[in-house]
């Protein structure tokens, strides 16, 4: 198994395949069945590949875990922003950052941006939560990423044409954005990286 980004995230297809190298090695007799279990318990518990590596590592491992496709690079790490805040002013959030499980932008007479566009992700699943007050909160997700909107607007919107499912060769992330737009709006927009702003 190849230690390279041992703090990358495991998937599961990535455990199964160190859980078939456990069973040929106590069916080949180079582990006892306690040892195979605790290894086993170990595996599927898993949570990084440095986690997954030393489970492996004294054995012949032909079928050992293959590294994660290029588009998964972008899943896992430590994240740089939960908050963006804009009264009577604004924020934004764009380039190479790393989105949060959960993230909050808040606009009170003022307005946001949340690009996404060269964005890596805490997990495989986050939620970006917008709350815009007189204001507005623009989302700007890449082509083929997999977003789902369900935020309510009161007197105000919150706009959806943004949703859709994943592409193949998109990050295996889905974006939840949720919320609530009052006498304000949040818009989530495709767009390629590199189009135009705003």
């Amino acid at each position: 198994m190849s230690s390279e980004l041992p703090e990358m995230r495991v998937s599961d297809a990535e455990r199964e395949r160190v859980a078939e190298v456990l069973r040929t090695a106590v069916a080949d007799g180079r582990l006892d069945l306690e040892e195979f279990g605790e290894r086993l318990d170990a595996a599927y518990k898993a949570r990084t590949r440095g986690e997954l590596e030393p489970l492996v590592r004294d054995l012949p491992t032909p079928s050992a875990p293959a590294p994660a496709p290029a588009v998964d690079a972008r899943v896992g790490g430590r994240p740089t922003s939960s908050l963006g805040v804009a009264v009577m002013g604004g924020f934004r959030r764009h380039g190479r950052w790393t989105v949060p499980r959960r993230f909050t932008g808040f606009a009170f007479w003022g307005g946001g941006q949340i690009d996404l566009r060269e964005a890596s992700f805490e997990d495989g699943e986050v939620t970006i939560r917008c709350v815009a007050i007189m204001g507005g909160i623009q989302v700007v997700v890449p082509p083929g990423l997999d977003v789902r909107v369900d935020g309510v607007g009161i007197m105000g919107g919150f706009d959806s044409k943004g949703a859709g499912a994943g592409a193949p060769d998109a990050p295996a992330v889905r974006v939840r954005v949720t919320g609530l737009a009052f006498w304000g709006g949040v818009e989530v927009v495709r767009r390629a990286g590199g189009e135009g702003e705003g």
